[in-house]
């Protein structure tokens, strides 16, 4: 709805193609017309986009990689496709997805394109900085999380006292450090969420929101780092506001390349 909203201030048509196990109804609100398709309908996308006469396309929003395993019903092009993949992470996945639609000749677009507002600045982000234990755990985490993102699992890891108690992987951020509190008896708790190293941001672009802040007040984490220019604060005010609230220090940090 964040890129529906700045593409009508920027004087673009838009067309929103829904993901019905994902999007919400809100877009119909905007005005714009509206496709619904189903996970796996790759086939009813590229015919819909034709019919549309659009050659620019941006993937907004989230698709749980749980949805993708156990909800999709693969129409033909996905399926062969889903049979063409060595690997089945995100990486290939969608990366498979943007090469047929690239031979299609729809180009899949930066997704932070309309978003460039939202990204996150390098430094720290609310009024307490992380203290020298918080930075020592945040370093360690960004060289754990950084060697995992490699290998596509997740993006983000909790960290306590230099351990590596957690690491995300299809359940979510919020879900991971609520596991991650289980076992560490009250100790407190560090989120360090990382970037792919990608040169692009096509897909799967770090997101951090009012949401993380109670995950993470909720479950004793009380730093976040996050990869700068490339991590999207959603309610970036309320957001920050919610941490300054809590006590909680974010970071913006160079991103690794």
């Amino acid at each position: 709805m964040l890129v529906l909203e700045e593409a009508a201030k920027l004087g673009h048509e838009a067309v929103v193609i829904g993901i019905r196990e994902e999007a919400s109804r809100e877009v119909e609100t905007f005005g714009v017309r509206c496709h619904w398709i189903s996970l796996g309908e790759l086939s009813g996308l590229i015919d819909i986009l034709k019919k549309e006469g659009i050659r620019d396309l941006i993937f907004a929003g989230q698709v749980k990689h749980a949805q993708i395993f156990s909800s999709i019903r693969p129409d033909w092009r996905f399926f062969k496709l889903l049979m063409s993949l060595k690997e089945k992470n995100t990486d290939a996945l969608i990366g498979g997805v943007v090469k047929v639609l690239e031979d299609e000749g729809i180009r899949v677009m930066d997704s932070t394109l309309l978003l460039k507002p939202l990204l996150a600045a390098e430094g720290p982000l609310t009024k307490r900085r992380p203290a020298s234990e918080e930075d020592k755990d945040i370093a360690y985490g960004r060289r754990v999380a950084n060697a995992l993102a490699g290998f596509d699992v997740g993006q983000s890891v909790a960290i306590s006292d230099r351990a590596c108690v957690a690491v995300e992987a299809m359940e979510g951020t919020d879900a991971m450090l609520r596991r991650a509190a289980g076992l560490v008896n009250g100790k407190p708790l560090r989120l360090v969420k990382v970037s792919r190293r990608r040169k692009h941001l096509l897909f799967d672009v770090p997101v951090a929101g009012p949401g993380t802040i109670a995950a993470m007040r909720e479950t004793g984490t009380t730093a976040l780092a996050i990869d700068a220019g490339r991590t999207l604060l959603l309610d970036r005010e309320e957001m920050i506001q919610a941490a300054d609230r809590c006590g909680v220090a974010v970071v913006g940090c160079k991103a690794d390349d």
